[in-house]
């Protein structure tokens, strides 16, 4: 086995849409990369020092929408430019902004899934951002993705993963196999 140290190479990583208002009610995204479940009805996310994090000093509230196949280009867009710079930041995106029906936060009609949240509490705050702890006030889910059984349907989404190693985003496939299932074979 080749050996690199130590990097940041969880996989996978998910391409996550953070919604946030500013001050004044203007809707911000961004992209981040560093985040998953944090418990039951919980996530976290590593943040940097962002528009975002300034947002989330005024309003608590926020979404969290899994970026896709189709909106890849303008989800890498809102990771590489900065709400504090780009007065016309969502417009470029071409995104349908709506206010979240749960919690005082934009959501974004071009995501499959978007997760209502609300900060709990932020771990290691610095002058250069914080982990965030959030928690899920609720799932919301475009019903074009839903699944015969009526839950979402992961592999109608085409959600895409951050691959930190070479930089890229790759499309999630197909189903494999049954959690909590397909290890009985081996008792």
């Amino acid at each position: 086995m080749k050996s690199f140290g130590s990097k940041p190479w969880i996989l996978p990583q998910p391409v996550l849409i953070i919604g946030t208002y500013d001050m004044y009610g203007k809707p911000n995204a961004m992209n981040a990369a560093w985040g998953g479940q944090w418990d039951n009805g919980e996530i976290m996310i590593s943040l940097g020092s962002h528009a975002t994090t300034d947002n989330l000093k005024n309003n608590r509230d926020l979404t969290v929408a899994f970026a896709t196949a189709q909106t890849m280009v303008a989800a890498d867009y809102v990771g590489i430019t900065s709400g504090r710079d780009t007065t016309d930041k969502m417009e470029k995106t071409g995104w349908t902004v709506e206010k979240a029906p749960n919690v005082n936060a934009p959501m974004f009609k071009e995501f499959p899934m978007t997760l209502e949240c609300r900060v709990k509490e932020k771990l290691d705050e610095s002058e250069h951002g914080y982990n965030l702890v959030a928690q899920i006030v609720n799932v919301l889910c475009d019903e074009k993705y839903l699944a015969i059984d009526g839950e979402p349907d992961v592999e109608k989404m085409e959600i895409i993963t951050f691959d930190p190693i070479h930089h890229t985003y790759i499309q999630l496939g197909k189903k494999v196999g049954n959690a909590f299932a397909d290890g009985a074979q081996i008792k």
